[in-house]
């Protein structure tokens, strides 16, 4: 069984857009990480890439499954219009 250090809702972490990628602040200063392609493919452990802790992402992967299908469908409406 794994032991996390705390369960932390993904709203409570900070998105940066050009890496893609959540953050939380972790106890040893520096924080801990979780990328949205991470999230997508089910993982739910974010990590601290300064210590050993380790935290559980609690979010809802159906929100990031329905953020990939939108990607989807903008990228595939210039193509039919091409056609």
């Amino acid at each position: 069984m794994t032991a996390y250090h705390d369960e932390v809702e993904i709203e409570d972490f900070e998105f940066d857009e050009d890496s893609e990628t959540y953050y939380y602040p972790c106890p040893c200063g520096d924080r801990f990480q979780i990328t949205k392609e991470e999230l997508l493919a089910g993982e739910e452990v974010a990590t601290c890439p300064s210590c050993s802790l380790i935290i559980k992402v609690i979010y809802d992967p159906d929100d990031f499954v329905e953020d990939t299908k939108e990607v989807k469908k903008v990228r595939t409406k210039p193509e039919l219009a091409e056609a």
